[in-house]
């Protein structure tokens, strides 16, 4: 570090603006979500989900990458 730069003073850490509020909150919000098993649910059926949208992705670009079927030869009389 250079020696030249110059520190502010250290500044003494009062009371916080939400007045201890936040671990409140913090608790609060996590009880107006759903249990735990319910969120492990969730979890896993957003899982799947992704999984269906990546195969219909899949076959989607699979039936876009197939070459053109080719037409028949004719004998002409």
């Amino acid at each position: 570090m250079n020696a030249k730069t110059k520190r502010s003073p250290k500044q003494e850490s009062g009371p916080c603006l939400c007045q201890g509020a936040g671990p409140l909150l913090s608790e609060w919000l996590k009880r107006l979500g759903p249990p735990e098993p319910a969120r492990r649910h969730f979890d896993a059926a957003r899982l799947e989900f992704l999984k269906g949208l990546r195969a219909m992705l899949d076959a989607r670009i699979a039936q876009c990458s197939k070459p053109n079927a080719k037409g028949e030869k004719i004998d002409v009389e």
